[in-house]
């Protein structure tokens, strides 16, 4: 993901923010009700949220930040998270697990005193992670060794790999034991059989450029994939047809369903959010795209209050090239890096 997204850095500093191409008028209300500057250092990813335990989990360069759910005040800190992309809650274990991309570990962590239980060895780059309730397993994609490691959530013991042959994005799990996973660098989704631990079925996700994030509507067996050539790709998950193929902004890496709505989103780095709605399992609607700020890339909904949450920061010039560093990442401006709270 970090490759992609320092292109996409650099390109958007360039260009003017524009629209998406094809959007009804506005209807959705979404809007930003709060701006909590955060502050600190370096570059983020995903993040979380545990819309029971009414905690949202931010990854920050090598630590995560834990906020209230609710007043947004920081409860405390994960730290010696080495380049961590990702979350992942077990609540009925009381665990929380982080992928680290540096260290090629998952840290575990108790949910309540957020205290750090162990550290485990993963395959190369661990990305996206999740929990898969039906297995009670964890679940990395590693990009740069284009597997999966598999952990049982409650030993913390590695259970097994499974190659994917691709580079994985993101990925969901359908509470039954079957997970999806984007591959970026095929433009494909893959299944697997969370118990057995094997690669079940490959599906072309074309016209679908570079899958990123990935977001299930289980009840009606339908996947949201963004993809970078501006388009969300909904998928019949027990197929694999496509459904629709609604536009959204550019520089998408997350995606998120809210059952309650039947709202599907779109985080787009340009700088907006796209709102779909499932009218039917069959058709899908943009409904608008709402002005964010330019690096709000990821996403993470609350259930209980039909919040989105995002997170984004200034950006300054690149630094000069190099040999070793021919495109350099954009700048952050120190202390800018904000949490963006959306709602109706």
């Amino acid at each position: 993901m970090r490759t992609r997204y320092l292109h996409y850095c650099l390109a958007l500093l360039l260009t003017p923010l524009t629209g998406v191409a094809g959007a009804v008028p506005p209807t959705g209300g979404y809007h930003v009700i709060k701006k909590v500057v955060l502050g600190g250092e370096g570059f983020w990813d995903y993040l979380t949220v545990d819309s029971a335990a009414r905690r949202l989990y931010i990854s920050h360069a090598s630590k995560v930040l834990v906020l209230n759910a609710d007043t947004y005040a920081l409860v405390g800190e994960i730290a010696g998270t080495e380049g961590v992309h990702g979350i992942a809650v077990a609540p009925a274990l009381g665990r929380g697990f982080t992928s680290n991309g540096r260290s090629n570990t998952v840290t575990v962590f108790d949910l309540k005193t957020l205290e750090v239980k162990a550290q485990v060895k993963t395959g190369e780059n661990p990305d996206a992670i999740i929990y898969d309730p039906a297995s009670r397993r964890i679940f990395t994609f590693n990009g740069r060794s284009a597997d999966s490691t598999a952990i049982d959530a409650a030993s913390g013991a590695v259970v097994g790999t499974i190659p994917l042959g691709g580079r994985p994005e993101f990925a969901a799990a359908d509470g039954n034991g079957r997970i999806y996973v984007n591959l970026e660098d095929k433009s494909e989704v893959v299944t697997l059989d969370s118990r057995a631990l094997a690669l079940k079925t490959r599906w072309p996700l074309a016209p679908c450029e570079e899958p990123s994030g990935m977001a299930m509507d289980t009840a009606h067996q339908r996947l949201f994939i963004g993809c970078h050539n501006k388009m969300m790709v909904v998928m019949d998950a027990a197929t694999g047809r496509i459904v629709a193929t609604p536009p959204i902004g550019e520089g998408v890496d997350g995606n998120s369903f809210d059952p309650g709505t039947g709202l599907a989103f779109s985080s787009n780095g340009e700088g907006t959010l796209t709102v779909i709605r499932e009218e039917s399992p069959e058709k899908f609607s943009v409904v608008e795209n709402v002005p964010t700020q330019r690096g709000a890339r990821t996403i993470a909904l609350d259930v209980e209050t039909h919040n989105v949450f995002l997170v984004t920061a200034e950006f300054g010039p690149p630094p000069a090239p190099t040999p070793e560093r021919p495109r350099p990442r954009p700048s952050i401006v120190p202390g800018s890096f904000t949490l963006l709270v959306l709602g109706q």
